[in-house]
């Protein structure tokens, strides 16, 4: 499943890579063996995007030319994973992550933060192309359910009420550090770190 709907209708006729982003590309070919560059194919296809915005149907022919491999190999790397977008995106592109931890811990509100915020309730863009959504499986972030990932960061420990306020900051163009946004550090208990040096009084 792609991160977005599916491929967008309209595609542009061609892709190539800038010429700085070419050289970072060639770095991460030059890692792989002779013979094996087709393994750099998901890199590859991840500065494609960052360039354009999107995955266009284009750029994945010319990552696939450029590995030397088949263009329906690539297509299928492209259309399997959820970091890839083969349609246009928000600014802000919000993915929503919907299973078990998440779900138990509220992310139900989490979606109807989005949906008052943006008018959003499943996939799609916004109106004001400042945002787009997509809801995904697991994510890794368990401890801090529930939580959103927006671009490239993880956003946890969200309710409706701060899911809201993030969103809003977002739509000022005013970006917060990632992480908890309740106050805890990491993944730390919320009431407070604790070792199994803590001794509880009276115990033995």
């Amino acid at each position: 499943m792609s991160g977005a709907a599916g491929p967008a209708v309209e595609q542009p006729a061609s892709f190539e890579f800038e010429p700085e982003v070419w050289a970072q590309a060639e770095k991460i070919i030059a890692r792989y063996p002779e013979g094996r560059q087709q393994s750099a194919v998901m890199p590859l296809l991840d500065l494609a995007q960052r360039q354009h915005g999107w995955l266009p149907q284009a750029a994945i022919r010319c990552v696939a030319e450029k590995l030397g491999m088949p263009y329906i190999r690539a297509y299928e790397v492209a259309t399997f994973y959820t970091m890839y977008n083969l349609a246009p995106v928000g600014k802000f592109h919000l993915q929503l992550c919907r299973t078990t931890p998440c779900w138990l811990r509220g992310a139900d509100e989490l979606r109807r933060a989005i949906k008052d915020r943006t008018g959003l309730s499943h996939a799609g863009v916004s109106d004001d192309g400042q945002f787009s959504l997509v809801e995904v499986e697991c994510l890794g972030a368990c401890c801090n359910a529930p939580m959103i990932q927006i671009n490239d960061d993880f956003y946890e420990d969200l309710d409706y009420e701060s899911c809201t306020n993030l969103l809003d900051r977002l739509a000022k163009d005013d970006v917060p550090a990632p992480g908890p946004v309740n106050g805890r550090r990491f993944s730390e208990p919320a009431e407070g770190r604790k070792t199994l040096l803590d001794r509880v009084e009276g115990a033995s």
